[in-house]
This record gives C-alpha cells, structure tokens and sequence, in this order.
C-alpha cells in the first residue's frame, strides 16, 4: 500500500504582517490577504494530491478573533476537504490554546481536534495509521509529552505535538522535550508544530517541523509551507516540503567591495533584487536590502540613503506591483585609511570625527534618543533592538553624515 499525507502547521490565520504597515499602507493591504491565501493553497494541493489525511500541528489561529469571519473562513476551507472524503487531524498550540480561543466551530464529523484534558488517539483503519495527539488547555505548558499513549503495534503511529522541542533560536519554550523523550515512544512519525523554520529534526524516526504556512516578517525569510509525507508499505520514505506560502519576505545582503560609482550600486542591488523576484514565482515580496562591504561611497550612501531607498523601491516596481524594498540597510564602511597628513599639511577631519564620537555627552545625547525611539515602538520591533549596538551604529552614521557633507 502506498499513500502520502500532509503535515502543516502553524497557519496563524489573519495574523497581520509586521512591519509592512509603518512603511506603505497600500503595499500592507496587498499582503494582507497573504495567509489566507496560503491556507487555500494548502487544501488544494491536499485535494490534487489525493492525500489520504491532513495533520495541523497546531496555531491554526492567531489568538482570539478579531470577528467570526476569521473561524468561518477556515470552517469553509476544510470543509472542502470534508467533500473529498480527506479527514483532517487538529491539535490546538498556545496561540489558539483551549482558554484563548473558546468558541467551538462547526466542523464536518471528518474533522478531529485532539482534546486538552488528555491526550487521546484517533485512528483510520484503511490506512491502518493511528495518530496521538493533545491540545494546549492554555498557552503555558509544562508536564506534557509524557501524557501521550504507547505506540500501537502493528500500526504506523503519529504524534501530533506543538512544542518548542529542546529549544530553537527566537521560539519561547512550550511543551518542551528532547529528541531522545520522543524516540522512546517507538512512534514512526512526529508531526510537530511552533517552531516556524523547516526541519527534519530525525530521520528515524521521523521528527519534523514543516514550519509555519505563511512568513510573516522580515525575519522569516523564503519559501513557507508544508510538507509531503509518502507512505509504503507501512513505512515512511519520503518527507518532502512544500512551498504554499500567499507572500515572501527576502532578506538580501550586497556586498559593494571597491565599488566607486553609484550607478553600479543600483546595478548590484537590481540584479539581486531580480533574482529574489524570479525566485517567488509571481507571489508578492518583501525584500530587505543590507549593503556591506568596504566602499568610498560610504558617507554619501549614509547621507543619501532615503533617496536611494526610494530609487530602489521605484525599481522593484517595474519588476512587479508586489515586489516591494522593506527597507535599505548600510553595513559599509570606508576603505582602510591612506597615511595621514601632518597638522601642518591639513586639517585631520578624520581625527577630529573620532573624537567628537568618543565624547561622553554625546553618547549621552545618543542613548536619551534611542530610550524615547523605544518607548513608542512596537513590541515585534523591540525586541530586535540592542541599545548598545544601535548607539554605536548611530555613533558612525552621524559621523558618515558630517563626512558626507563636508567632502
């Protein structure tokens, strides 16, 4: 016998798309509708497929609806799946937790939503696959995986979990366990959710993370999706991702090394901007830009860099109306300095630069700034923000800007 199923997780309906709505409205507005289309893509690729179950591994919302479109949006998605004889396999994580979203939904009998009291088992004799799985009562979860039941013999056994596993870079720890606590189980397959990066964290037995469905920052960069799990014979053989994602964020780093002209940093950047659009296939992206490099442009990069920002975002647009700059960062630096000149000979600019860098009032001015810029940002922007390095940063920049100025 041979049959596949989807694993995805993490859908985080309607969950808004940091950042792009402090920078253009209408571009927001465009890659609202992002996540919902992922989720349709989802159900369609299960359908064309032929996929004999789907499993959600958790987050299918974001937290409590802001109406009840959101949780009928989804009802008439899955639904569709109901009429092509698919059933589905649900446990809710900490974002849609028994005590953060608790209206029920009117879901079709094929549609099985693990219970929070216990964990619990649900199986499909014609596949002779049996899945385990428990959903969060609410958010925070400690003693959780060992709850789950001994692995039925004679059966291909799946469990369903939501967890931070041993810990992963920038996820809080929920439910949390070790590959070695899930191995013990003797289950085949552990179709895990949370952590929103692709991962097949073991390959026997499986433990994988499909990531989340949709990126929804700068921070999670490339193709999002699911994954293809092939069945034969009663064992897993293939795992294989699936990008269904509605929206693409891209991070690119540019490296002008030597470049003197500023006609070829545009060149640069627009030939690695075109590559990122080719490569989302027509989906709407959101691209950060960081020059780096040692470039004698530098001060005037510092001193231009809203105008070229703007130039770049004009580019991006005769590519597609989607195709949107997020925002131009600068990690140049200037070349290594020629040997200076006596007092006598000239006015050492540079030096007198470092000084006035150095002085303590103004790194005091530098951090009153930065306390009262992080008192009215929000939160998912907080938290990539160190003082210490930004001063630094700022420090540099203001000495670009006078350098800039003055050449």
């Amino acid at each position: 016998m041979r049959f596949s199923f989807i694993h995805a997780a993490d859908l985080h309906i309607d969950s808004p798309l940091a950042g792009l709505r402090l920078k253009d409205a209408a571009v927001a507005e465009r890659f609202a509708n992002a996540g919902r289309a992922a989720v349709t893509a989802l159900i369609d690729e299960a359908i064309a497929s032929k996929a004999a179950f789907l499993v959600i591994a958790g987050d299918v919302f974001d937290g409590s609806w802001k109406d009840v479109t959101t949780g009928l949006f989804f009802v008439s998605a899955i639904a569709r799946l109901h009429r092509e004889g698919i059933p589905s396999f649900i446990v809710k994580g900490n974002h849609d937790a028994e005590s953060v979203v608790s209206r029920d939904l009117p879901y079709p009998d094929t549609v099985k939503v693990f219970p929070s009291n216990k964990a619990e088992s649900f199986a499909l004799e014609a596949q002779r696959v049996v899945l385990h799985g428990r959903s969060f009562p609410n958010r925070h979860i400690d003693e959780f995986v060992a709850t789950y039941p001994a692995r039925r013999d004679g059966w291909l056994n799946i469990g369903v979990l939501h967890t931070s596993l041993d810990g992963r870079p920038g996820h809080v720890g929920y439910a949390p366990c070790s590959v070695d606590d899930l191995k013990r189980f003797g289950y085949d397959y552990w179709a895990l959710g949370h952590v929103h990066a692709h991962e097949i964290v073991h390959d026997d037995p499986w433990i994988v993370f499909p990531g989340n469905l949709q990126g929804r920052s700068i921070r999670e960069t490339g193709a999002k999706g699911a994954v293809r799990v092939t069945v034969e014979d009663g064992r897993i053989v293939e795992v294989v991702p699936l990008a269904l994602d509605g929206a693409r964020w891209a991070h690119l780093s540019v490296d002008l090394q030597d470049v003197t002209a500023e006609d070829d940093v545009t060149a640069r950047v627009v030939a690695a901007v075109t590559e990122a659009h080719d490569a989302a296939e027509g989906r709407p992206l959101a691209i950060r830009v960081t020059l780096t490099g040692a470039t004698a442009l530098h001060n005037q990069l510092v001193a231009r860099r809203e105008s070229i920002e703007d130039d770049l975002r004009a580019r991006a647009f005769q590519l597609q109306d989607d195709c949107w700059i997020e925002q131009l960062k600068l990690r140049t630096s200037l070349p290594p300095r020629p040997v200076a000149l006596s007092s006598a000979e000239s006015l050492d600019l540079d030096r007198l630069l470092d000084t006035a860098a150095d002085d303590p009032a103004f790194a005091a001015t530098l951090y009153e700034l930065i306390e009262t810029v992080k008192a009215k940002l929000p939160k998912d922007l907080l938290d990539e923000l160190q003082a210490d390095e930004v001063q630094a940063r700022l420090a540099s920049e203001a000495r670009a800007l006078l350098g800039g100025a003055l050449s």
